[in-house]
């Protein structure tokens, strides 16, 4: 027993700082006075920033906003929390960095929320009267927005941002944080924070995720698309539903590809910020089968003593059985949830 807490307490340093690109990290770490913020940025760059005088913005979407439709584009966001919501549905690859401090970049026992300096938040939820459509309320939207080849950006990138949906300190109602759909998208060392349905890949979108926090209670990764979570943590505020509430296709409708979420090398926890109150002991679920095509893959997978040990469960009591077309596995994942017994079904 002790073995399995001294392994996770290595699995919190191990799974760290990946995320830093040799691309971006010259331009993303912050610079001395007198030296421009833009040094050892491509080309081109855009600087966001609510303080600096030598931004070319204030706020995230004006500076995504100016943008042509074609064409790369890179903008660097300056420390600072950002009260906004972000929708990009340009074409053109664009990449979004967080500004970092020298001092904590390359700290090799931080994560991306000891790092990131930069947080865009809000907080709208789905509220009782359904005022706010529940794709309404994310704070970053990568999504279609017309045109003749029915898709939206080809290669959005996030790199060091902390996205926040802070609608309460609670689960309230559906919250996103992302909606991302008909559109790529990468991230790279960002947090996700909400309670309910946190994180949205939809319909023909392809997204990956790596070296990132998603934090979440009721079916937290949720969508339509193929998702691949690469050295994240999964941090339960709470359990509900599952983790996981996947919707799959016919391989008619698209030939080669059912859609799913893909869980790699990767570690679940019950996170820090979870109220003392909440009850997470052998009490979450690996996921449950938003329809009867779902498929949810965990791969080499470190899992505390939150999850429920028959780990995948159905969908709620009008459909009680996991359907054979349904699609769950795990391989070679390991921790406390194997100590109260198998997680497969």
């Amino acid at each position: 027993m002790a073995y399995v807490f001294a392994l996770s307490l290595i699995l919190f340093l191990v799974i760290r700082a990946q995320a830093l690109s040799p691309t971006y990290k010259a331009c993303q770490l912050q610079k001395s006075d007198g030296d421009s913020p833009l040094a050892g940025c491509p080309e081109g760059t855009l600087y966001v920033s609510m303080t600096d005088s030598a931004a070319h913005y204030t706020s995230i979407q004006s500076a995504i906003s100016s943008l042509p439709e074609a064409g790369n584009a890179t903008i660097l966001i300056g420390e600072g929390e950002y009260l906004e919501t972000v929708n990009v549905t340009r074409s053109g690859p664009l990449t979004l960095l967080g500004q970092l401090s020298p001092e904590t970049a390359f700290d090799e026992t931080g994560n991306a929320s000891t790092r990131n300096l930069v947080h865009i938040w809000n907080n709208k939820c789905v509220t009782k009267d359904a005022s706010a459509e529940e794709t309404l309320t994310a704070i970053l939207t990568v999504a279609y927005a017309g045109g003749p080849t029915f898709f939206g950006n080809t290669d959005f990138k996030a790199y060091s941002i902390n996205f926040q949906n802070r609608a309460a300190n609670y689960s309230i109602s559906q919250a996103l944080v992302t909606y991302i759909s008909c559109a790529n998208a990468s991230f790279y060392g960002c947090t996700f924070s909400s309670y309910q349905d946190t994180w949205y890949t939809g319909w023909t979108a392809s997204t990956y995720v790596v070296d990132s926090i998603i934090y979440g209670q009721t079916d937290y990764l949720f969508g339509w698309g193929t998702a691949w979570f690469q050295s994240v943590t999964l941090a339960n505020r709470g359990c509900g539903g599952g983790i996981v509430a996947w919707k799959g296709t016919s391989l008619t409708d698209t030939p080669g590809n059912r859609y799913g979420a893909y869980i790699s090398d990767s570690r679940i926890i019950r996170s820090p910020d979870a109220d003392v109150n909440a009850v997470t002991l052998q009490s979450c679920w690996l996921g449950r089968p938003w329809n009867d095509l779902a498929t949810t893959v965990y791969l080499r997978t470190y899992m505390d003593d939150s999850i429920q040990p028959a780990g995948f469960r159905h969908f709620d009591d009008s459909r009680p059985d996991i359907a054979s077309t349904t699609y769950y596995a795990e391989y070679e994942s390991y921790g406390m949830a194997y100590v109260f017994g198998s997680v497969l079904v």
